[in-house]
Protein backbone atom coordinates (compact mmCIF):
# COMPACT_ATOMS: atom_id res chain seq x y z
CA UNK A 1 0.00 0.00 0.00
CA UNK A 2 3.03 2.59 0.27
CA UNK A 3 1.97 3.74 -3.31
CA UNK A 4 -0.72 5.39 -2.29
CA UNK A 5 1.09 7.27 0.33
CA UNK A 6 3.45 7.91 -2.18
CA UNK A 7 0.93 9.53 -4.15
CA UNK A 8 -0.79 11.38 -1.54
CA UNK A 9 0.04 14.54 -2.74
CA UNK A 10 -1.81 14.35 -6.09
CA UNK A 11 -5.07 12.54 -4.28
CA UNK A 12 -4.86 15.65 -1.97
CA UNK A 13 -4.60 18.26 -4.86
CA UNK A 14 -7.85 16.89 -6.40
CA UNK A 15 -9.74 15.50 -2.97
CA UNK A 16 -12.81 16.81 -4.44
CA UNK A 17 -12.30 14.46 -7.93
CA UNK A 18 -12.06 11.60 -5.47
CA UNK A 19 -14.35 12.27 -2.78
CA UNK A 20 -17.28 12.46 -5.50
CA UNK A 21 -15.88 9.42 -7.43
CA UNK A 22 -15.65 7.21 -3.85
CA UNK A 23 -19.20 8.72 -3.32
CA UNK A 24 -20.76 7.39 -6.11
CA UNK A 25 -18.52 3.98 -5.91
CA UNK A 26 -19.89 3.71 -1.95
CA UNK A 27 -23.24 4.42 -3.33
CA UNK A 28 -22.90 1.55 -5.41
CA UNK A 29 -22.18 -0.91 -3.26
CA UNK A 30 -25.39 0.20 -1.18
CA UNK A 31 -27.35 -0.45 -4.13
CA UNK A 32 -25.64 -3.92 -5.06
CA UNK A 33 -26.16 -5.31 -1.47
CA UNK A 34 -30.41 -4.83 -1.80
CA UNK A 35 -31.05 -6.92 -4.87
CA UNK A 36 -29.46 -10.45 -2.83
CA UNK A 37 -32.07 -9.69 -0.05
CA UNK A 38 -35.11 -9.28 -2.76
CA UNK A 39 -33.80 -12.33 -4.05
CA UNK A 40 -33.79 -13.80 -0.38
CA UNK A 41 -37.47 -13.03 0.25
CA UNK A 42 -38.78 -13.74 -3.19
CA UNK A 43 -37.18 -17.54 -2.91
CA UNK A 44 -39.35 -17.98 0.71
CA UNK A 45 -42.75 -16.21 -1.20
CA UNK A 46 -42.14 -19.06 -3.64
CA UNK A 47 -41.50 -21.68 -1.65
CA UNK A 48 -45.02 -20.96 1.06
CA UNK A 49 -46.81 -20.86 -2.68
CA UNK A 50 -48.06 -17.76 -1.89
CA UNK A 51 -47.04 -15.52 -4.78
CA UNK A 52 -49.33 -13.04 -6.26
CA UNK A 53 -48.78 -10.93 -9.38
CA UNK A 54 -48.70 -7.99 -7.24
CA UNK A 55 -45.93 -9.29 -5.10
CA UNK A 56 -43.81 -10.21 -8.64
CA UNK A 57 -44.12 -7.22 -10.27
CA UNK A 58 -42.94 -6.23 -7.16
CA UNK A 59 -39.58 -8.01 -6.77
CA UNK A 60 -39.01 -7.63 -10.63
CA UNK A 61 -39.77 -3.62 -10.39
CA UNK A 62 -37.49 -3.55 -7.18
CA UNK A 63 -34.56 -5.81 -8.76
CA UNK A 64 -34.95 -3.75 -12.18
CA UNK A 65 -35.05 -0.61 -10.64
CA UNK A 66 -31.90 -1.10 -8.24
CA UNK A 67 -30.28 -2.41 -10.87
CA UNK A 68 -30.67 0.80 -13.16
CA UNK A 69 -29.33 2.62 -9.73
CA UNK A 70 -26.19 0.81 -9.86
CA UNK A 71 -25.38 1.49 -13.01
CA UNK A 72 -26.07 5.24 -13.27
CA UNK A 73 -23.76 5.66 -9.85
CA UNK A 74 -21.42 3.01 -11.47
CA UNK A 75 -20.95 5.66 -14.33
CA UNK A 76 -20.23 8.31 -12.66
CA UNK A 77 -17.36 7.02 -10.21
CA UNK A 78 -15.86 5.54 -13.40
CA UNK A 79 -15.86 8.74 -14.63
CA UNK A 80 -13.96 10.74 -12.05
CA UNK A 81 -11.84 8.41 -11.17
CA UNK A 82 -10.33 7.18 -14.43
CA UNK A 83 -10.45 10.88 -15.31
CA UNK A 84 -8.31 11.47 -11.76
CA UNK A 85 -6.13 8.91 -13.27
CA UNK A 86 -5.74 10.41 -16.53
CA UNK A 87 -4.52 14.25 -14.75
CA UNK A 88 -2.04 11.89 -12.44
CA UNK A 89 -0.45 10.70 -16.04
CA UNK A 90 -0.31 14.35 -17.25
CA UNK A 91 0.73 15.84 -14.09
CA UNK A 92 3.77 12.78 -13.99
CA UNK A 93 4.51 13.03 -17.60
CA UNK A 94 4.70 16.75 -17.79
CA UNK A 95 7.14 17.01 -14.90
CA UNK A 96 9.54 13.87 -16.46
CA UNK A 97 9.22 15.99 -19.62
CA UNK A 98 10.38 18.98 -18.10
CA UNK A 99 12.69 17.19 -15.91
CA UNK A 100 14.58 15.87 -19.21
CA UNK A 101 14.58 19.52 -20.39
CA UNK A 102 16.32 21.17 -17.48
CA UNK A 103 19.18 17.86 -17.28
CA UNK A 104 22.70 18.47 -17.98
CA UNK A 105 25.05 17.09 -20.94
CA UNK A 106 26.47 14.47 -18.08
CA UNK A 107 22.89 13.25 -17.20
CA UNK A 108 22.49 12.37 -20.75
CA UNK A 109 25.78 10.53 -21.24
CA UNK A 110 24.75 8.51 -18.57
CA UNK A 111 21.39 7.46 -19.08
CA UNK A 112 20.49 5.78 -22.12
CA UNK A 113 17.53 7.30 -24.32
CA UNK A 114 15.42 3.78 -24.76
CA UNK A 115 15.74 3.98 -20.59
CA UNK A 116 14.36 7.23 -20.90
CA UNK A 117 12.05 6.72 -23.02
CA UNK A 118 10.78 3.37 -20.93
CA UNK A 119 10.19 5.62 -17.80
CA UNK A 120 7.85 8.48 -19.94
CA UNK A 121 5.62 5.38 -21.47
CA UNK A 122 5.53 2.28 -19.54
CA UNK A 123 6.52 3.20 -15.82
CA UNK A 124 4.15 6.14 -16.02
CA UNK A 125 1.51 3.89 -17.20
CA UNK A 126 2.16 1.50 -14.86
CA UNK A 127 1.13 4.49 -12.27
CA UNK A 128 -1.30 5.81 -13.73
CA UNK A 129 -2.77 2.32 -13.25
CA UNK A 130 -2.58 3.20 -9.55
CA UNK A 131 -4.55 5.79 -9.54
CA UNK A 132 -7.35 4.56 -11.51
CA UNK A 133 -7.73 0.24 -10.96
CA UNK A 134 -5.70 0.84 -7.96
CA UNK A 135 -7.77 2.98 -6.36
CA UNK A 136 -11.17 1.81 -7.74
CA UNK A 137 -9.73 -2.61 -6.50
CA UNK A 138 -8.97 -1.26 -3.38
CA UNK A 139 -12.17 0.91 -2.16
CA UNK A 140 -14.30 -1.51 -4.52
CA UNK A 141 -12.85 -4.89 -2.82
CA UNK A 142 -13.20 -3.24 0.62
CA UNK A 143 -16.44 -1.82 0.63
CA UNK A 144 -17.65 -4.59 -1.25
CA UNK A 145 -16.44 -7.02 1.65
CA UNK A 146 -17.50 -5.02 4.48
CA UNK A 147 -21.42 -3.96 3.25
CA UNK A 148 -21.43 -8.34 2.47
CA UNK A 149 -20.61 -9.50 5.82
CA UNK A 150 -22.93 -6.87 7.30
CA UNK A 151 -25.67 -8.28 4.80
CA UNK A 152 -25.27 -11.52 5.95
CA UNK A 153 -25.45 -11.17 9.31
CA UNK A 154 -28.55 -8.39 9.41
CA UNK A 155 -30.50 -10.74 6.15
CA UNK A 156 -29.14 -14.45 6.94
CA UNK A 157 -27.56 -15.40 10.07
CA UNK A 158 -24.30 -14.08 12.41
CA UNK A 159 -22.99 -17.66 13.00
CA UNK A 160 -23.00 -18.76 9.39
CA UNK A 161 -21.77 -15.37 8.50
CA UNK A 162 -18.73 -16.07 10.84
CA UNK A 163 -17.70 -19.57 9.82
CA UNK A 164 -18.21 -18.47 6.25
CA UNK A 165 -15.41 -16.18 6.24
CA UNK A 166 -13.11 -17.38 8.07
CA UNK A 167 -11.03 -18.57 5.49
CA UNK A 168 -10.50 -15.40 4.45
CA UNK A 169 -7.37 -14.75 6.88
CA UNK A 170 -5.77 -17.32 4.94
CA UNK A 171 -5.74 -14.77 1.90
CA UNK A 172 -4.34 -11.95 3.49
CA UNK A 173 -1.59 -14.34 5.02
CA UNK A 174 -1.17 -15.00 1.16
CA UNK A 175 -0.73 -11.61 -0.12
CA UNK A 176 1.72 -10.45 2.45
CA UNK A 177 4.06 -13.94 1.51
CA UNK A 178 3.82 -12.75 -2.04
CA UNK A 179 4.03 -9.21 -1.74
CA UNK A 180 8.07 -8.68 -1.44
CA UNK A 181 8.73 -11.19 -3.71
CA UNK A 182 6.65 -9.62 -6.63
CA UNK A 183 7.56 -6.28 -5.87
CA UNK A 184 11.64 -7.20 -6.89
CA UNK A 185 10.01 -9.47 -10.11
CA UNK A 186 8.33 -6.25 -11.31
CA UNK A 187 11.30 -3.77 -11.16
CA UNK A 188 13.12 -6.36 -12.72
CA UNK A 189 10.49 -6.46 -15.17
CA UNK A 190 10.57 -2.60 -15.79
CA UNK A 191 14.55 -2.69 -15.98
CA UNK A 192 14.22 -5.41 -18.74
CA UNK A 193 11.53 -3.44 -20.64
CA UNK A 194 14.11 -0.38 -20.59
CA UNK A 195 16.79 -2.45 -21.66
CA UNK A 196 14.84 -3.74 -24.78
CA UNK A 197 13.74 -0.28 -25.25
CA UNK A 198 17.25 1.08 -25.58
CA UNK A 199 18.29 -1.96 -27.45
CA UNK A 200 15.32 -1.47 -30.32
CA UNK A 201 16.30 2.48 -30.34
CA UNK A 202 19.92 1.60 -31.20
CA UNK A 203 18.96 -1.20 -33.98
CA UNK A 204 16.46 1.38 -35.62
CA UNK A 205 18.67 4.74 -35.12
CA UNK A 206 21.34 3.04 -36.55
CA UNK A 207 19.94 0.51 -39.07
CA UNK A 208 21.96 2.39 -42.12
CA UNK A 209 24.98 0.92 -40.66
CA UNK A 210 23.85 -2.08 -39.42
CA UNK A 211 23.01 -2.94 -43.20
CA UNK A 212 25.83 -0.71 -44.44
CA UNK A 213 28.54 -3.60 -42.55
CA UNK A 214 26.31 -6.47 -43.43
CA UNK A 215 25.39 -7.00 -39.66
CA UNK A 216 21.59 -7.58 -39.92
CA UNK A 217 22.30 -11.36 -38.24
CA UNK A 218 24.36 -9.93 -35.62
CA UNK A 219 21.63 -7.28 -34.79
CA UNK A 220 18.86 -9.86 -34.83
CA UNK A 221 20.79 -12.37 -32.49
CA UNK A 222 21.68 -9.83 -29.85
CA UNK A 223 18.02 -8.59 -30.41
CA UNK A 224 16.56 -12.33 -29.92
CA UNK A 225 19.00 -12.69 -27.33
CA UNK A 226 17.70 -9.17 -25.17
CA UNK A 227 14.56 -10.39 -25.87
CA UNK A 228 14.96 -13.54 -24.09
CA UNK A 229 16.06 -12.74 -21.26
CA UNK A 230 13.15 -9.95 -20.75
CA UNK A 231 10.85 -13.15 -21.19
CA UNK A 232 12.51 -15.33 -18.39
CA UNK A 233 12.02 -12.28 -16.05
CA UNK A 234 8.70 -12.04 -17.13
CA UNK A 235 7.78 -15.68 -16.91
CA UNK A 236 8.53 -14.77 -13.30
CA UNK A 237 6.29 -12.46 -12.74
CA UNK A 238 3.44 -14.15 -14.27
CA UNK A 239 4.44 -17.35 -12.00
CA UNK A 240 4.12 -15.32 -8.66
CA UNK A 241 1.25 -13.32 -9.97
CA UNK A 242 -0.49 -16.84 -10.95
CA UNK A 243 -0.01 -17.89 -7.55
CA UNK A 244 -2.87 -15.38 -6.49
CA UNK A 245 -5.51 -16.73 -8.72
CA UNK A 246 -6.01 -20.65 -7.90
CA UNK A 247 -5.00 -19.46 -4.06
CA UNK A 248 -8.35 -17.22 -3.72
CA UNK A 249 -10.28 -19.89 -5.40
CA UNK A 250 -9.41 -22.26 -3.36
CA UNK A 251 -10.37 -19.75 0.07
CA UNK A 252 -13.93 -19.37 -2.01
CA UNK A 253 -14.28 -23.23 -2.42
CA UNK A 254 -13.80 -23.52 1.29
CA UNK A 255 -16.62 -21.13 1.82
CA UNK A 256 -19.04 -22.73 -0.47
CA UNK A 257 -18.20 -25.85 1.21
CA UNK A 258 -18.84 -24.26 4.93
CA UNK A 259 -22.28 -22.49 3.06
CA UNK A 260 -23.24 -26.19 2.02
CA UNK A 261 -22.54 -28.16 5.12
CA UNK A 262 -23.42 -25.46 8.01
CA UNK A 263 -26.28 -23.32 6.51
CA UNK A 264 -28.07 -26.89 5.44
CA UNK A 265 -27.95 -28.13 8.99
CA UNK A 266 -29.35 -24.44 10.21
CA UNK A 267 -32.14 -24.63 7.33
CA UNK A 268 -32.65 -28.63 8.43
CA UNK A 269 -33.29 -26.97 11.88
CA UNK A 270 -35.40 -24.41 10.91
CA UNK A 271 -32.60 -21.61 12.31
CA UNK A 272 -33.02 -20.13 8.54
CA UNK A 273 -35.25 -20.60 5.66
CA UNK A 274 -34.38 -21.94 2.49
CA UNK A 275 -34.94 -17.64 1.19
CA UNK A 276 -32.02 -16.77 3.78
CA UNK A 277 -29.90 -19.36 2.40
CA UNK A 278 -30.44 -18.04 -1.00
CA UNK A 279 -29.24 -14.54 -0.08
CA UNK A 280 -26.66 -16.05 1.55
CA UNK A 281 -25.35 -18.01 -1.26
CA UNK A 282 -25.81 -14.63 -3.86
CA UNK A 283 -24.16 -12.39 -1.06
CA UNK A 284 -20.61 -14.94 -0.81
CA UNK A 285 -20.85 -14.99 -4.69
CA UNK A 286 -20.53 -10.98 -4.54
CA UNK A 287 -17.65 -11.69 -2.90
CA UNK A 288 -15.60 -13.43 -5.58
CA UNK A 289 -15.12 -10.52 -7.26
CA UNK A 290 -13.38 -8.31 -4.25
CA UNK A 291 -11.05 -11.79 -3.48
CA UNK A 292 -9.98 -11.77 -7.23
CA UNK A 293 -10.03 -7.70 -7.28
CA UNK A 294 -7.67 -8.11 -4.36
CA UNK A 295 -5.03 -9.90 -6.20
CA UNK A 296 -5.40 -7.50 -9.58
CA UNK A 297 -5.11 -5.15 -6.92
CA UNK A 298 -1.68 -6.26 -5.41
CA UNK A 299 -0.44 -6.96 -8.89
CA UNK A 300 -1.36 -3.30 -10.00
CA UNK A 301 0.10 -1.61 -6.78
CA UNK A 302 3.63 -3.62 -6.89
CA UNK A 303 3.81 -2.95 -10.34
CA UNK A 304 3.40 0.64 -9.76
CA UNK A 305 5.44 1.17 -6.79
CA UNK A 306 8.14 -1.06 -8.61
CA UNK A 307 7.41 2.24 -11.99
CA UNK A 308 7.31 5.31 -8.78
CA UNK A 309 10.22 4.37 -7.56
CA UNK A 310 12.30 4.26 -10.70
CA UNK A 311 11.00 7.30 -12.15
CA UNK A 312 11.37 9.11 -8.90
CA UNK A 313 14.86 8.19 -9.14
CA UNK A 314 15.28 10.16 -12.40
CA UNK A 315 13.06 13.34 -11.39
CA UNK A 316 15.67 13.37 -8.15
CA UNK A 317 18.46 13.78 -9.81
CA UNK A 318 20.07 17.37 -10.19
CA UNK A 319 21.23 19.40 -13.00
CA UNK A 320 24.76 20.22 -12.33
CA UNK A 321 23.65 23.70 -14.02
CA UNK A 322 22.08 25.97 -11.62
CA UNK A 323 20.17 28.83 -13.31
CA UNK A 324 19.91 32.20 -11.20
CA UNK A 325 16.56 32.66 -10.60
CA UNK A 326 17.28 36.34 -10.25
CA UNK A 327 19.33 36.34 -13.37
CA UNK A 328 19.31 39.03 -16.30
CA UNK A 329 16.40 38.07 -18.31
CA UNK A 330 17.98 40.21 -21.40
CA UNK A 331 21.34 40.07 -23.14
CA UNK A 332 22.74 43.06 -23.94
CA UNK A 333 25.41 43.67 -27.25
CA UNK A 334 28.82 43.73 -26.17
CA UNK A 335 32.44 41.50 -25.63
CA UNK A 336 32.91 38.15 -24.59
CA UNK A 337 35.81 37.90 -22.26
CA UNK A 338 37.40 34.03 -21.30
CA UNK A 339 39.70 33.29 -18.46
CA UNK A 340 39.47 29.45 -17.89
CA UNK A 341 42.56 28.21 -15.20
CA UNK A 342 41.79 24.93 -15.91
CA UNK A 343 38.46 22.65 -16.39
CA UNK A 344 37.82 18.55 -16.45
CA UNK A 345 34.94 16.35 -17.09
CA UNK A 346 32.95 15.07 -14.44
CA UNK A 347 34.32 11.41 -12.92
CA UNK A 348 37.79 12.95 -15.33
CA UNK A 349 40.63 14.01 -13.40
CA UNK A 350 42.16 15.23 -16.17
CA UNK A 351 42.51 18.76 -17.25
CA UNK A 352 41.45 19.61 -20.56
CA UNK A 353 41.51 23.02 -20.70
CA UNK A 354 44.65 25.16 -18.76
CA UNK A 355 45.46 28.67 -18.88
CA UNK A 356 42.72 29.67 -21.80
CA UNK A 357 42.05 33.32 -22.23
CA UNK A 358 40.94 34.88 -24.91
CA UNK A 359 38.70 38.56 -25.75
CA UNK A 360 36.52 38.91 -28.44
CA UNK A 361 35.41 41.91 -29.31
CA UNK A 362 32.11 42.91 -30.55
CA UNK A 363 31.35 42.19 -33.93
CA UNK A 364 34.80 40.36 -34.17
CA UNK A 365 35.01 36.92 -35.69
CA UNK A 366 37.29 34.43 -33.92
CA UNK A 367 38.75 31.27 -35.39
CA UNK A 368 39.37 28.17 -33.21
CA UNK A 369 41.55 25.42 -34.82
CA UNK A 370 43.83 22.56 -33.39
CA UNK A 371 43.66 18.43 -33.33
CA UNK A 372 41.53 16.42 -32.88
CA UNK A 373 40.68 15.89 -28.49
CA UNK A 374 43.05 19.50 -28.30
CA UNK A 375 39.95 21.45 -26.53
CA UNK A 376 38.47 23.27 -29.09
CA UNK A 377 34.58 22.03 -28.69
CA UNK A 378 35.28 21.59 -25.14
CA UNK A 379 35.70 25.50 -24.78
CA UNK A 380 32.62 26.22 -26.55
CA UNK A 381 30.43 23.66 -24.72
CA UNK A 382 31.74 26.18 -21.42
CA UNK A 383 30.22 29.09 -23.76
CA UNK A 384 27.17 27.12 -24.00
CA UNK A 385 26.92 26.46 -20.36
CA UNK A 386 26.87 22.51 -21.30
CA UNK A 387 28.96 22.40 -18.10
CA UNK A 388 29.55 25.29 -15.16
CA UNK A 389 32.07 23.97 -12.76
CA UNK A 390 35.33 25.10 -14.15
CA UNK A 391 37.96 27.28 -12.40
CA UNK A 392 37.64 30.69 -13.91
CA UNK A 393 35.07 33.04 -15.60
CA UNK A 394 33.92 33.65 -18.46
CA UNK A 395 31.36 37.31 -19.38
CA UNK A 396 29.56 38.63 -22.07
CA UNK A 397 28.78 42.38 -22.28
CA UNK A 398 30.98 42.23 -18.71
CA UNK A 399 28.61 40.36 -17.07
CA UNK A 400 29.39 36.79 -15.93
CA UNK A 401 27.26 34.27 -18.19
CA UNK A 402 26.13 32.31 -15.46
CA UNK A 403 24.92 35.28 -13.84
CA UNK A 404 22.05 34.80 -16.98
CA UNK A 405 19.06 33.62 -17.00
CA UNK A 406 19.55 30.49 -18.85
CA UNK A 407 16.39 30.43 -21.51
CA UNK A 408 17.46 34.61 -21.88
CA UNK A 409 21.35 33.61 -22.30
CA UNK A 410 20.88 30.15 -25.00
CA UNK A 411 18.12 32.60 -27.16
CA UNK A 412 21.28 35.19 -27.44
CA UNK A 413 23.27 32.03 -29.04
CA UNK A 414 23.28 30.64 -32.56
CA UNK A 415 25.22 27.26 -32.31
CA UNK A 416 26.06 24.80 -35.53
CA UNK A 417 27.80 21.29 -35.05
CA UNK A 418 29.11 19.10 -37.13
CA UNK A 419 25.95 16.61 -36.61
CA UNK A 420 22.72 18.34 -36.64
CA UNK A 421 19.56 16.97 -35.58
CA UNK A 422 17.17 17.68 -37.84
CA UNK A 423 13.04 17.42 -36.89
CA UNK A 424 10.39 14.88 -39.18
CA UNK A 425 8.77 18.03 -40.58
CA UNK A 426 9.33 20.46 -43.38
CA UNK A 427 11.96 22.62 -44.98
CA UNK A 428 10.37 25.89 -43.87
CA UNK A 429 9.73 24.49 -40.18
CA UNK A 430 13.12 23.10 -39.39
CA UNK A 431 14.63 26.40 -40.42
CA UNK A 432 12.11 28.31 -38.20
CA UNK A 433 12.28 26.04 -35.47
CA UNK A 434 14.04 28.75 -32.83
CA UNK A 435 10.78 31.26 -34.08
CA UNK A 436 7.88 29.50 -35.62
CA UNK A 437 6.56 33.22 -35.96
CA UNK A 438 9.52 34.46 -38.71
CA UNK A 439 7.43 34.57 -41.98
CA UNK A 440 8.25 33.33 -45.35
CA UNK A 441 10.26 36.14 -46.36
CA UNK A 442 12.70 35.74 -43.52
CA UNK A 443 13.16 32.04 -43.95
CA UNK A 444 14.02 32.43 -47.41
CA UNK A 445 16.75 35.04 -46.65
CA UNK A 446 18.01 32.97 -43.75
CA UNK A 447 18.04 30.29 -46.29
CA UNK A 448 19.99 32.39 -48.75
CA UNK A 449 22.57 33.60 -46.43
CA UNK A 450 23.13 30.01 -45.92
CA UNK A 451 23.22 28.96 -49.47
CA UNK A 452 20.50 26.88 -49.07
CA UNK A 453 17.91 29.13 -51.08
CA UNK A 454 18.11 27.37 -54.66
CA UNK A 455 18.73 23.74 -53.73
CA UNK A 456 15.32 24.24 -52.00
CA UNK A 457 14.01 25.46 -55.28
CA UNK A 458 14.99 22.15 -57.07
CA UNK A 459 13.35 19.95 -53.95
CA UNK A 460 10.46 18.32 -55.10
CA UNK A 461 7.70 20.84 -52.44
CA UNK A 462 10.24 23.76 -52.01
CA UNK A 463 10.03 24.80 -48.71
CA UNK A 464 6.75 22.55 -47.80
CA UNK A 465 9.53 19.42 -48.47
CA UNK A 466 9.37 16.90 -45.56
CA UNK A 467 12.88 16.21 -44.72
CA UNK A 468 12.61 13.05 -43.04
CA UNK A 469 13.48 11.67 -39.53
CA UNK A 470 17.35 13.46 -38.82
CA UNK A 471 17.27 15.01 -42.46
CA UNK A 472 17.41 11.49 -44.11
CA UNK A 473 16.44 12.68 -47.80
CA UNK A 474 19.44 15.42 -47.32
CA UNK A 475 22.94 15.80 -48.39
CA UNK A 476 25.38 15.99 -45.35
CA UNK A 477 26.10 19.63 -46.71
CA UNK A 478 22.73 20.30 -47.38
CA UNK A 479 21.64 19.24 -43.33
CA UNK A 480 24.46 21.52 -42.28
CA UNK A 481 23.46 24.74 -44.20
CA UNK A 482 20.14 24.09 -43.44
CA UNK A 483 21.40 24.14 -39.71
CA UNK A 484 23.19 27.05 -40.31
CA UNK A 485 20.07 28.92 -41.43
CA UNK A 486 18.28 27.79 -38.78
CA UNK A 487 20.77 29.78 -36.60
CA UNK A 488 20.98 32.48 -38.49
CA UNK A 489 17.35 33.19 -38.82
CA UNK A 490 17.05 34.53 -35.06
CA UNK A 491 20.43 36.60 -35.65
CA UNK A 492 21.96 36.11 -32.82
CA UNK A 493 24.43 37.80 -30.45
CA UNK A 494 26.99 34.87 -30.55
CA UNK A 495 26.72 32.80 -33.52
CA UNK A 496 29.37 29.61 -32.75
CA UNK A 497 29.87 27.29 -36.25
CA UNK A 498 31.82 23.80 -34.72
CA UNK A 499 33.27 22.43 -37.60
CA UNK A 500 29.79 23.25 -39.19
CA UNK A 501 31.32 23.60 -42.75
CA UNK A 502 32.89 20.20 -43.28
CA UNK A 503 30.69 18.60 -45.42
CA UNK A 504 30.21 21.70 -47.84
CA UNK A 505 32.23 22.27 -50.78
CA UNK A 506 34.90 25.22 -50.86
CA UNK A 507 33.12 27.53 -53.34
CA UNK A 508 29.94 27.62 -51.00
CA UNK A 509 32.25 27.71 -48.34
CA UNK A 510 33.31 30.89 -49.30
CA UNK A 511 29.83 32.09 -50.27
CA UNK A 512 29.03 31.24 -46.62
CA UNK A 513 31.94 32.86 -44.88
CA UNK A 514 31.48 36.34 -47.33
CA UNK A 515 27.85 36.51 -46.43
CA UNK A 516 28.61 36.11 -42.60
CA UNK A 517 31.33 38.96 -42.93
CA UNK A 518 28.80 41.29 -44.75
CA UNK A 519 25.82 40.71 -42.77
CA UNK A 520 27.39 40.25 -38.80
CA UNK A 521 29.74 43.41 -38.85
CA UNK A 522 28.14 44.29 -35.31
CA UNK A 523 27.71 40.40 -33.95
CA UNK A 524 30.34 38.04 -32.68
CA UNK A 525 31.22 35.02 -34.71
CA UNK A 526 33.13 32.33 -33.21
CA UNK A 527 33.95 29.36 -35.98
CA UNK A 528 35.58 26.53 -35.11
CA UNK A 529 36.85 24.14 -37.79
CA UNK A 530 39.86 21.76 -38.55
CA UNK A 531 39.64 23.51 -42.40
CA UNK A 532 42.27 26.58 -41.93
CA UNK A 533 40.12 27.81 -45.14
CA UNK A 534 37.30 28.36 -42.51
CA UNK A 535 39.22 30.92 -40.51
CA UNK A 536 41.29 32.70 -42.64
CA UNK A 537 39.50 35.62 -43.04
CA UNK A 538 38.76 35.85 -38.70
CA UNK A 539 39.87 39.16 -36.79
CA UNK A 540 41.93 36.29 -34.72
CA UNK A 541 42.92 32.71 -35.22
CA UNK A 542 44.14 30.63 -31.91
CA UNK A 543 45.44 27.64 -32.39
CA UNK A 544 44.77 24.70 -28.92
CA UNK A 545 46.88 21.85 -28.54
CA UNK A 546 46.64 19.98 -24.81
CA UNK A 547 43.86 22.31 -23.72
CA UNK A 548 46.34 25.51 -24.29
CA UNK A 549 46.41 28.08 -26.74
CA UNK A 550 50.06 27.56 -28.09
CA UNK A 551 49.82 29.89 -31.40
CA UNK A 552 47.41 33.20 -31.52
CA UNK A 553 47.20 35.93 -34.15
CA UNK A 554 45.71 36.66 -37.36
CA UNK A 555 46.03 34.22 -41.03
CA UNK A 556 49.44 36.31 -42.15
CA UNK A 557 50.95 36.38 -39.25
CA UNK A 558 50.88 32.87 -37.81
CA UNK A 559 52.13 31.16 -40.93
CA UNK A 560 54.88 33.59 -40.61
CA UNK A 561 55.37 31.59 -37.18
CA UNK A 562 56.02 28.69 -38.96
CA UNK A 563 54.14 26.34 -36.58
CA UNK A 564 51.44 24.05 -36.43
CA UNK A 565 48.90 26.27 -38.05
CA UNK A 566 51.13 27.31 -40.90
CA UNK A 567 52.52 23.36 -41.67
CA UNK A 568 48.69 22.23 -41.09
CA UNK A 569 47.84 25.24 -43.77
CA UNK A 570 50.69 23.80 -46.09
CA UNK A 571 49.23 20.10 -46.04
CA UNK A 572 45.76 21.05 -47.18
CA UNK A 573 46.68 23.95 -49.87
CA UNK A 574 48.62 20.71 -51.59
CA UNK A 575 45.45 18.21 -50.94
CA UNK A 576 43.19 21.38 -52.61
CA UNK A 577 45.39 21.98 -55.67
CA UNK A 578 45.68 17.91 -56.22
CA UNK A 579 42.03 17.32 -55.90
CA UNK A 580 41.28 20.46 -58.21
CA UNK A 581 43.88 18.94 -61.00
CA UNK A 582 41.97 15.45 -60.18
CA UNK A 583 38.53 16.49 -60.49
CA UNK A 584 38.13 19.78 -62.10
CA UNK A 585 36.77 22.34 -60.40
CA UNK A 586 34.87 21.87 -56.90
CA UNK A 587 31.50 22.12 -56.82
CA UNK A 588 28.50 20.56 -54.29
CA UNK A 589 28.53 19.31 -50.70
CA UNK A 590 31.03 16.83 -49.26
CA UNK A 591 29.88 13.61 -48.98
CA UNK A 592 26.02 12.65 -48.81
CA UNK A 593 23.75 10.65 -46.63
Amino acid sequence: MTIFGKLMWFFKEHKKLYILGLSFLFFTEVSQMVSPALIGHFTDVIVSRQMTMNQLFFYAGSILFFAILMYIFRYMWITHIFQGSALLEKTLRQKLFDHYLKMDTTFYQRKRTGDLMAHATNDLSAVQRVASGGVLMLVDSVVIIIFTVISMIIVVDWRLTLIGVLPLPLLAGGVWYLSPKMRRAFTASQEAFSRLSNKSQESIAGIKAIKTLGQENLDVDAFNTEVQKTIQINKKVAFIDSLFGPMATVVMTISYVVMITYGGSLVLSDTISIGQLVSFSTYLGLLVWPMFGLGQLFNVLERGNASYMRVQEILSEKSAIIEDEKGYEIVTHGDIEINIDQFEYPDDAANVLNDVSLKISAGDTLGIVGRVGSGKTTLVKLLLRQFDDYSGKITFANKDIKAYKLSAYRKAIGYVAQENFLFSTTVRDNIRFADVNKTQAEVEEAAKMAALHEDIFNFPEGYDTQVGEHGVSLSGGQKQRLAIARALIINPEILILDDALSAVDARTEKQILRTLKETRQEKTTIIVAHRISSVISANEIVVFDKGRIVERGQHDELVAQQGWYAHMYEQQQVAITFEENLSGKGDGDVGTE
